[in-house]
């Protein structure tokens, strides 16, 4: 074939055996190869993937590139990479909410896990992807979320739209938030029984401005009270993240939320393993297993989820979430920060394929 003889029909033939690693499907047959153009020995494309927070986002282009440069002529393979994110349908009984892709939830059976830090660092690994984002802090009695986005004393606004009041999020760090401390004074404490806890979280579900997101992450309370039920009730859910340390007593509360929305049929994504082991700032190769270790792995593989990751404790996580600077922002290159990413995009590529397997 000489370089006159290229074409888009020979390009996307020799790419159609191209799979997506997640869908082991055709790039070709999922229309996620287009607008090829030839321009002598130059072949570009748009490769579009289905997250913006694709993990496996460097080998699919270099697979591509390599079955293109196959072809006799070729000189230069450019590779426009960009995102469309499917819309979760879920259960029909569910109301969605305008403009919003896809709802992910971050749990945890016990407190004091890191559950928070997981979900704010979550939104915003896939914010810095290019995914818009946005984050509703529904731990109702301890809303940390605005201190650990650098939002503790942001001001939100409420605007009279049709006939009702809507929030205006407050936003840092490339994400949307609501919480209830923008609605209460620094110090004081919500001392509400259900019903009011389940009007406030639909408000923050239905009355926000939250525009056109791809993924709203909400930061759920631990255990399996009643803003878990109202929320799961009230709007499809994606998917879940089961946040624990290796810890047993953290196990075993983890296994009982888990169980929760497998009952309420909410996909379970995985199981995030947080502090799984302690690194010393003055001893970055030594590893201490402060809270055991294994045993999210173990459990993740009892219950036949996949072990998303695990989150190693590091001092500058810590002060990350004080200061208000994610440790994905703070220190992007710290074990903390990698795994964490690691496991934002998991997350979306799962969610990602689940959307399209059931537009199927």
């Amino acid at each position: 074939m000489s370089v006159q003889q290229l074409d888009s029909r020979s390009v996307l033939e020799v790419l159609r055996p191209v799979q997506d690693p997640e869908l082991q499907k055709s790039l070709v047959e999922l229309n996620m190869i287009r607008h090829v153009k030839i321009d002598g020995g130059k072949v570009s494309f748009t490769l579009v993937l289905t997250t913006p927070a694709c993990p496996l986002r460097e080998f699919i282009v270099e697979d591509c590139q390599k079955a293109v440069r196959t072809l006799p002529g070729v000189e230069e393979v450019i590779v426009d990479v960009t995102a469309e994110t499917p819309q979760q349908k879920g259960l029909p009984d569910r109301l969605g909410i305008d403009g919003v892709k896809n709802i992910i939830a971050i749990s945890s059976g016990k407190g004091g896990v890191g559950k928070s830090s997981v979900a704010v660092n979550v939104a915003v690994s896939l914010a810095i992807s290019g995914a818009k984002v946005g984050l509703l802090d529904a731990d109702i009695y301890g809303p940390n979320a605005p201190q650990m986005l650098g939002l503790g004393d942001a001001n939100v606004m409420v605007t009279d739209v049709g006939n009702r009041e809507v929030l205006e999020p407050a936003f840092n760090h490339g994400v949307k938030l609501v919480s209830m401390a923008f609605l209460i004074d620094k110090d004081q404490p919500v001392i509400w029984r259900g019903p009011m806890l389940n009007g406030v979280i639909r408000q923050f579900l239905y009355q926000v401005s939250w525009g056109e997101l791809d993924y709203l992450i909400i930061d759920l309370p631990p255990g399996t009270g009643d803003a878990q039920l109202t929320i799961v009730q009230a709007v499809p859910i994606a998917g879940v993240a089961i946040v624990t340390t290796p810890q047993e007593v953290a196990l075993l509360d983890a296994r009982k939320g888990l169980k929760m929305f497998e009952q309420l049929q909410v996909p379970v994504l995985g199981i995030v393993e947080n502090m799984s082991y302690f690194i010393p700032p003055d001893l970055p190769d030594r590893q201490y297993d402060i809270f055991g270790s294994g045993g999210g792995e173990k459990t993740a593989s009892e219950l036949g989820v996949p072990l998303l990751g695990r989150v190693p404790l590091e001092i500058s996580l810590r002060q990350g979430g004080d200061a208000g600077v994610p440790i994905v922002v703070g220190a992007p290159d710290s074990p903390s920060a990698q795994a964490l990413r690691q496991i934002a995009g998991q997350i979306a590529a799962k969610v990602s394929v689940a959307a399209i397997l059931g537009a199927r």
